[in-house]
């Protein structure tokens, strides 16, 4: 169980903001082409630092906590879904907290359909 770990993180932190999409209308994931422009330059910047930093010894993975699945340059599968799936999480939390202060969510318009 315990090489699950680091990859059970990583789809904990999708499931938990998903609903951030539904519910206060984020529309990260319904805008892909935004989504990976956004995406572009920190996960290309993040992976040359990360191979670079594993090939000169600055850290490691405990094989114990992943699925023991490399890439090309030695990095681990569940190290190039952090740089995929943490900025989503962020994007989908921002565009939500963006939403909620705007007042551009269901809840909102719910409540301008009910009188006070």
């Amino acid at each position: 169980m315990d090489r699950f770990q680091y990859v059970g993180l990583m789809a904990g932190c999708l499931v938990l903001t998903l609903p951030l999409e539904f519910v206060f209308e984020a529309r990260v994931w319904r805008r892909p082409r935004r989504l990976l422009t956004a995406l572009g330059p920190s996960f290309a910047i993040f992976v040359a630092w990360d191979l670079w930093a594993s090939a000169r010894g600055t850290w490691s993975f405990d094989e114990r906590y992943t699925l023991g699945l490399e890439l090309p340059g030695g990095m681990v599968v569940e190290e190039l879904l952090f740089f995929l799936v943490v900025p989503i999480c962020g994007l989908l939390t921002l565009e939500a907290v963006r939403n909620v202060m705007a007042g551009r969510t269901r809840l909102h318009r719910r409540e301008r359909l009910v009188p006070a």
